[in-house]
Order: structure tokens, then sequence, then C-alpha cells
């Protein structure tokens, strides 16, 4: 896979944590949102992360949606662990400068790392302070698909006790401690910033700028370079080609290595037949939405259409939703009938719905929503079974 280094955002960033912007609150915490494969993992941990290291900076990453069977907290604090177990020997003195007195074996105070973030282990502000004073430098803790630490307490708990670890690290004009929390779904991000309950209440998410016409220059001179008979390239068309996978690389890089093979025996442009193959991604990516929709039960299919349609709104089990689930089944439904559908939502492969620890819903694949509202523009919601359409249709008791 191809990297694009975007080193100009990546500086502008650290700038921005590092608290010497001069409009923004990153240094409070940057929230980042962008759809899924297009590029944010990779962006954070080749581009970001080596341009706060070359400030000097303690980088530690996590991304929760690494091993989503594990417990969101227990990965972060297993994080941190790793970035102190280098310095473990110079841990003892750090932490008697700070007052961290937890762990003592053999007369000697340390840190299991194992036990951070744990009962009879240090708290996760705590680590991040001795990880400071050990490194004798500024830490970045940058967390991708944050928004899974709100799937359960612990992972809920970790969030609150960085916001700590933030206040008590960072003072006015000195940054000690600087967070990225990533998310594919800006829905879901939400939910750490939008309510007095929110651990980073009044923060602000920032749509991650999607790769573009810059991009797709580099991949142009790649190609042209390269393939020299299939010069000039049409950057428009590729560009055209790239959005309409959704402006998600890896597709489209798999694409094109087809369109420009020597076995591809196109008989058009390359341009052409990426376009083409954009279309048939769309195509089957809605496909697939559209089949996993119709082969849900109708209760099924009513509370994730109402999910769809209210968003953050959605009250599960409201008069007005059941009514709705009862306007759409044709059948009274009971609110154990609408909790019963969405933990089957939950537990369908893949996953269409997502709670969190507090018992808030949104639908799993971003994706989703906007498949829902180009239906709606279209006039074609909600999908219709066109099999049993025509099965009834040929049925010898039609009319009976």
């Amino acid at each position: 896979m191809i990297h694009f280094p975007r080193t100009a955002l990546a500086q502008t960033l650290v700038t921005a944590l590092q608290g010497k912007a001069v409009f923004g609150d990153a240094h409070n915490g940057l929230f980042l949102a962008a759809p899924r494969r297009t590029g944010k993992s990779t962006f954070l941990q080749a581009d970001l992360k080596p341009a706060l290291e070359q400030q000097g900076v303690v980088v530690v990453y996590v991304d929760l949606w690494a091993d989503q069977r594990r417990d969101p907290g227990t990965l972060i604090a297993e994080a941190i662990g790793r970035a102190l177990q280098p310095r473990l020997g110079l841990v003892s003195k750090a932490a008697r400068a700070v007052g961290v007195e937890k762990v003592t074996i053999a007369g000697a105070l340390t840190i299991d790392t194992s036990k951070i973030g744990k009962l009879d282990g240090v708290t996760l502000p705590e680590a991040l302070r001795v990880l400071r004073e050990a490194a004798k430098a500024p830490v970045a803790l940058i967390i991708d698909e944050a928004q899974h630490a709100l799937t359960s307490e612990a992972g809920e708990a970790a969030m609150a006790a960085l916001k700590s670890a933030r206040d008590q690290l960072n003072r006015p004009g000195e940054v000690n401690l600087m967070l990225v929390m990533s998310g594919s779904d800006r829905d879901k991000l939400l939910r750490l910033v939008n309510t007095n309950g929110a651990p980073f209440y009044g923060s602000q998410i920032q749509r991650m700028p999607e790769l573009d016409q810059d991009f797709l220059a580099h991949i142009v001179q790649l190609i042209e370079v390269q393939r020299p008979d299939v010069k000039p390239v049409d950057a428009d068309m590729l560009l055209g080609a790239f959005r309409g996978f959704g402006s998600r690389p890896q597709f489209f890089m798999e694409a094109l290595g087809q369109a420009l093979s020597p076995l591809a025996n196109l008989s058009t442009r390359f341009e052409v037949a990426m376009l083409e193959s954009a279309r048939q991604r769309q195509a089957d990516d809605e496909a697939q939405m559209e089949s996993d929709y119709l082969g849900l039960r109708a209760i099924e299919q009513a509370v994730l259409w109402r999910l769809l349609e209210q968003g953050q709104r959605f009250r599960p089990y409201d008069a007005e939703a059941l009514r709705f689930y009862r306007d759409k089944t044709g059948q009274p439904v009971t609110a154990q009938k609408a909790q019963n559908a969405l933990e089957a939502l939950r537990q369908h492969a893949p996953a269409m719905v997502w709670k969190s620890a507090r018992g808030e819903y949104a639908v799993d694949d971003a994706a989703m929503h906007r498949w829902f509202e180009r239906r709606v523009e279209g006039a074609t919601w909600p999908p219709a079974d066109t099999q049993l359409k025509l099965d009834l249709e040929k049925s010898p008791h039609k009319g009976v």
C-alpha cells in the first residue's frame, strides 16, 4: 500500500496540540472524525506520531478497534504501561519526586505496569505523570476509535481519568499531556463532548480532511513514471473515481492495480474502467446493506428505521417510538419487544447497532446513514423485497 505523507497537516496539528496556535482548543484535546478506511489511522501512526516525536514528545498510541473483545479501559492502561516499561529504571526516582508510592517490591519503589488503572495499581493520571517525569518530555496519548471506550463502564472511567490527568498535568503556557481522540463515526464521538456528563464536555469535534486532489496528483505522477504508455493520465476522471470509492484509498488502489494490470485486457482507457469499478463498488455496498435490512424481522426493521431517522434523538421505548413500531409492523410492540429487537441488531453479524455503557444507541456503520439519506431523497425508502413481490405476483392464489 502506497503511503501519501500529509506532512503539512501533521505539523499544523502538532502546533495546535502544543498550544501554539493563535485560535483553537486542541491543547485541551483534539477530536478528529473521519469515515472508516479513509486513511485516518495511517495518518495518525505514519504522520502525526512521527511529527510529535520530532518535537521530543513521547507518543502513546492505542487502537480500541484492534481487539473489540477486550475492555477499552484495559487497552488504554496497557498502552501506557508499554510506554513506561523501557523507563522502569527511571521510574522509582521519578515516582518519589511526584509523590507516587503505590507498589513496593524488595524494598524498592516501582510500578507494576500490568496493574495500571486497577484497584491495586497506580491510576491512569499517576502513570501518565510518572511517564512525563521519567521521560522529561511532554506526553501525547493518541486513542484511535475512541468512541469504543463508551461501550464499557471501565472505558468511560478511563476517559474521565484522562480528563483528570490533562487538568493535573497542564497549566497555562505549558502543555505536558496532549490528548488525541479519533473516531470513524462523528455521532458516536460526540458523546464524549456534548453533554454535561461527558468527560470532555465543551470540546469540539473536527472533521479530518479527506485525501483529495493532492493525493491524486501523487498517484498520477507514480502512474506516469511507471506506465509512460498511458500518458497523459486524466486526473479529473481518476479523482471522480476516487470519490466514487468514498475517498477510501485501499479500495481505490486495489481497483487501480487491476485496471493497470497487463492481464486486464481493457477495451477502453483505464480511467473509464476505474469509474465503472467505483460505481460497481457503491452498488455492491448498497446492495449488501439492502440485503442485510431485508433479512431482518419486521420489528427489527422498524427499530433500525427509527434509529436511522432519529439519530442522536433516538429514544427506543418512548410512546412515540412504540407508535412508530406499531405503524410499521401492523401490530402492537411493547418496550420489551423493542429491546429484544435492539439486542438482536447488536448481535447481528456484522453488528448493525452500537450501544454505549449508558444505554445510548447508534447505527454501527455510519455509511448506513448515508445510504438511508440517499434512498429517502430518491423516494426509494423503505427497501422492498422484490423477490417476494415477484413470487406473490406469480402466485395462482393472487387476489384470493
